[in-house]
C-alpha cells in the first residue's frame, strides 16, 4: 500500500472512530464516514466494501499490531524486547485498550459487539495457543480445546469489562497480573 492509500485509510479509520464515540454503530452511515474523512464515496468503497468490512479492518490492524511477533517501541510503551512473553503481550494489549478506552466501550457494548469480539478472538486465540499454552494445547487436559480457548478469551473480556466499569483505574501491568493469575489454574 502506498503512502497516499495509507493516508486515506487512516482518515477513514479516524472518522469512523470519532463517529463511534458519539453514535451507535447502526446509526452511522457511510456518508457520515466519508464526510468526516473528506473522501469520495468511490474512494471509500475502493477500500471497504461495507461498514462491517471497515470495522473488521480497523480491528485487524489494531490486533495485528498488538499481537505482532516483532513489536516496536512506541511513545507510551515499549514491548519490543518482550517477544513471546505472554504477560508482556497481554500488558501491551491493555496499553492499547486504555488508549482507545472510550471507543472500546462502544465496540464492546454496541449491537456489533459480537462482531468485534469474534475478530478479537481470532487473534487472541492464536496468541493464547502460541504463548500461553506453549504452542500446542495440552494433550492430557480434561477440558476440550475449544472450551479452554473460550474460557480464556471470556476471562480476558471479563477483565476488560471490569476495568471499564472501574473507570480504567488500574494500570495495564496490574491488569495483566490479574488476568494471568485468573487463568493460571486452567493452563
Amino acid at each position: 500500500m502506498d503512502r497516499r492509500q495509507r493516508k486515506t485509510r487512516d482518515a477513514i479509520f479516524d472518522a469512523f472512530s470519532e463517529l463511534l464515540l458519539h453514535s451507535s454503530y447502526s446509526q452511522i452511515t457511510v456518508q457520515e464516514i466519508i464526510d468526516g474523512a473528506n473522501v469520495g464515496r468511490t474512494t471509500f468503497y475502493a477500500h471497504f466494501p461495507t461498514k462491517d468490512d471497515l470495522l473488521r479492518e480497523m480491528c485487524a490492524e489494531m490486533f495485528a499490531h498488538v499481537f505482532s511477533k516483532a513489536p516496536k517501541a512506541e511513545p507510551t510503551h515499549d514491548f519490543s524486547m518482550a517477544k513471546g512473553d505472554p504477560k508482556a503481550i497481554v500488558t501491551h494489549l491493555f496499553y492499547h485498550l486504555r488508549e482507545h478506552g472510550r471507543m472500546l466501550v462502544v465496540l464492546l457494548t454496541c449491537e456489533q459487539g459480537e462482531l468485534f469480539q469474534r475478530y478479537f478472538n481470532e487473534y487472541f486465540n492464536e496468541m493464547v495457543t502460541r504463548h500461553i499454552l506453549g504452542g500446542s494445547m495440552r494433550k492430557s487436559a480434561v477440558l476440550p480445546e475449544d472450551f479452554l480457548m473460550d474460557h480464556i478469551a471470556g476471562s480476558f473480556v471479563g477483565v476488560v469489562r471490569w476495568w471499564l466499569k472501574n473507570d480504567m483505574e488500574q494500570s495495564p501491568e496490574a491488569l495483566a497480573n490479574y488476568f494471568m493469575a485468573a487463568i493460571q489454574p486452567v493452563v
